[in-house]
């Protein structure tokens, strides 16, 4: 199973409403546990259970939350309907460079294909880059560098025509 799959069966469960899911396959274990309105923090708990590590410790992931502002303040409501908003798939710290002393990946106004690289998510002293699900231009940065970032917060506009 590969991260892709795992954050498509986070953002599964998380709209799903279940308070609990547990998948084993081959020599890998999840459980995927939402904590309830009345628990200490509205939480998700994901395990991930190799077999050739002995324990691991759960990472908290941010549970998606209602908000009635809208995410992206500065642009006419008319024109922000035409973009797709890139989401972080997962928690951690947004880079938009692979090193300091390298590129960005992408700037404003830059044109990127399905596939490309946007950016890079830390988690876990793990670096996972970002790739785009859509072909278009870049809009607009909506996270700074090097901050940190939630789940399913938006990062990027992207002009789809």
């Amino acid at each position: 199973m590969n991260l892709k799959e795992i954050q498509n069966l986070i953002k599964f469960v998380a709209k799903s409403g279940a308070t609990e899911v547990k998948l084993e396959m081959n020599d890998v274990k999840i459980t995927i546990k939402t904590v309830d309105e009345q628990a200490k923090a509205d939480t998700t708990y994901i395990q991930q259970m190799p077999a050739l590590a002995p324990q691991v410790a759960p990472v908290p992931v941010a549970a998606p939350q209602a908000t009635s502002e809208p995410l992206m303040e500065g642009l006419p409501e008319t024109e922000d309907a035409n973009y797709i908003t890139v989401k972080s798939p997962i928690i951690g710290t947004f880079y938009r460079k692979s090193s300091p002393d390298q590129p960005a990946f992408v700037e404003v106004g830059d044109s990127v294909k399905e596939g490309d690289v946007l950016c890079i998510i830390e988690a876990m002293k793990l670096f996972n880059e970002i790739e785009s699900e859509v072909s278009g231009k870049i809009v607009k940065f909506l996270v700074d560098d090097a901050t940190p970032v939630e789940f399913d917060q938006p990062l990027f506009l992207v002009d789809p025509s």
